[in-house]
């Protein structure tokens, strides 16, 4: 039994995938900073992943919503 390849086949929803990524960094950002707060508020170490991580939203919402692809079949 011969099966077509599964990638061609897919559909694949980049809205959708913004949005999972747009809801994991809501969630998990105040978790970091809670975190930090209730431990050692001496350094704010969770800066650097906030700022990382909102850049990598920006960058993923200007691919989806932005510089959108053509789609050529």
């Amino acid at each position: 039994m011969s099966y077509p390849n599964q990638w061609s086949e897919a559909s694949i929803n980049p809205k959708k995938g913004f949005r999972i990524h747009l809801i994991v960094f809501l969630l998990s950002i105040p978790v970091m900073w809670i975190v930090w707060y209730f431990t050692d508020r001496s350094y704010p170490w969770p800066l650097w992943s906030t700022v990382a991580w909102v850049i990598g939203v920006i960058f993923h919402y200007l691919g989806v919503f932005v510089f959108k692809k053509s789609k050529s079949n």
